[in-house]
């Protein structure tokens, strides 16, 4: 059994696609520019919210027009990032039935740390030990910095720790950091792209993926 679990916020704890796609399109309409379906931004999202404002917007701005448009997007989503955004079904209780075995849980997201951890506090009140986002100057998932910060602090075993994810950023951070990882099915990505990217397992329900982690599966 895994001693240490560490998730992705975004399509993984939260269903958060319909308040990102609000805020993109907020910007877009802005500044009257074509805006995107949530379908588009599902495929958009999980690289940081500097690189889904790359993806949103024309092409051609510069550096700087993209930084002021990055601050807009921000901006409005801080104000606007609990709108609609909720817990997946059935993740609370598979969350929880994994603390109640002992299993130490964290959060590795690429959303700026400003915000993760206001947004996982609101969700999941004191569920979970440390909420790591996206620092300035430090890369981002999938690059494995943060995560192996993030295993130093809580003392994890890397042998004895899984990384969970619903896309090949996942994936791949769980395994740049040398963890076993699980890819989700409940959020933004595909089985095709968790596989393509080498899940050790996937899970179709939040009810199987607590049970694969407790060994019951």
């Amino acid at each position: 059994m895994y001693t240490h679990v560490i998730f992705d916020l975004d399509g993984t704890l939260l269903n958060t696609i319909d308040d990102l796609a609000d805020a993109g399109n907020h910007v877009c309409e802005s500044h009257g520019w074509p805006t995107h379906s949530v379908d588009r931004y599902k495929v958009m999202v999980g690289n940081g919210i500097p690189t889904l404002v790359a993806r949103f917007v024309p092409e051609g701005l510069s550096a700087e027009e993209l930084g002021r448009v990055t601050a807009e997007f921000s901006a409005w989503y801080d104000l606007h990032k609990q709108d609609k955004t909720a817990p997946y079904e059935g993740m609370a209780d598979a969350v929880d039935a994994l603390r109640a075995h002992g299993v130490r849980v964290a959060v590795l997201t690429n959303k700026a740390d400003a915000l993760a951890g206001a947004v996982v506090e609101h969700y999941y009140p004191g569920v979970f030990e440390l909420v790591q986002g996206a620092l300035p100057g430090v890369p981002v998932k999938p690059d494995p910095t943060l995560l192996r910060a993030m295993l130093d602090k809580l003392g994890a075993d890397r042998e004895k720790t899984l990384f969970v994810g619903d896309s090949n950023v996942d994936i791949a951070t769980g395994k740049n950091g040398g963890l076993a990882t699980c890819g989700v099915l409940w959020g933004f990505r595909s089985r095709q792209e968790l596989t393509e990217a080498g899940a050790d397992c996937i899970a179709e329900t939040p009810e199987q993926f607590a049970s694969l982690v407790l060994g019951k599966g």
